[in-house]
């Protein structure tokens, strides 16, 4: 075999190598992040069964993980800013922000924030609320990855996108931790959606 063909081969043979190993990372993360989601039936109210992340932030190597995985998604490379949604969004979104160097602002519902304000009224699956984000904030970016712990029926993602959309900024896409796929909140979107962990 000459130097050339060598070469060729110990790239492809690294490749291969990383591939299986970036393979193996996905399955231990996908299996830990099971392990730390547990679902409570019937809250917040009946018939609802709540997956909650928080146990997550209770494993630092787990946590530690999933934001860089999260941190190194194409979606987030395309965009100027990150967007996190209230609350849980927070954790997950601020965490990725300083991996990844990226900006960040924030959706709240009602009351929470100061200033001239854009908002805008959602359903979701047991009530309805509102999201909203400082107009000065917006004026800052054009481009947003919208960033929340968990995806269900798409509510408060859409509600989000519709208040960018309306002030003539773009979504690139969306980044959760957890999506519920008997629900098929992404059909909702025109745009990319990434979940590390589907139930």
């Amino acid at each position: 075999m000459d130097v050339k063909n060598s070469c060729i081969y110990t790239v492809f043979a690294f490749i291969f190598i990383f591939k299986k190993l970036s393979l193996k990372c996905n399955i231990r993360l996908m299996k830990n992040l099971e392990e730390l989601i547990p679902t409570y039936k019937d809250f917040p109210q009946k018939g609802i069964n709540f997956k909650d992340l928080l146990e997550i932030i209770h494993d630092p190597e787990v946590f530690n993980e999933l934001i860089i995985k999260m941190s190194s998604s194409p979606i987030l490379e395309k965009s100027e800013a990150i967007i996190s949604i209230d609350a849980r969004g927070f954790i997950f979104g601020s965490a990725i922000a300083l991996q990844s160097s990226k900006p960040m602002i924030v959706a709240r519902k009602p009351g929470k924030l100061p200033g001239e304000i854009v908002t805008e009224k959602y359903k979701l699956e047991y009530g309805e609320n509102s999201l909203s984000i400082q107009k000065s904030s917006l004026m800052k970016y054009n481009s947003f990855a919208i960033v929340d712990d968990l995806l269900a029926t798409g509510g408060t993602v859409n509600c989000v996108s519709e208040l960018l959309n309306n002030n003539n900024k773009k979504v690139v896409g969306l980044l959760v931790v957890a999506e519920l796929s008997n629900l098929n909140g992404k059909s909702r979107f025109n745009f990319p959606v990434e979940s590390f962990i589907s139930f």
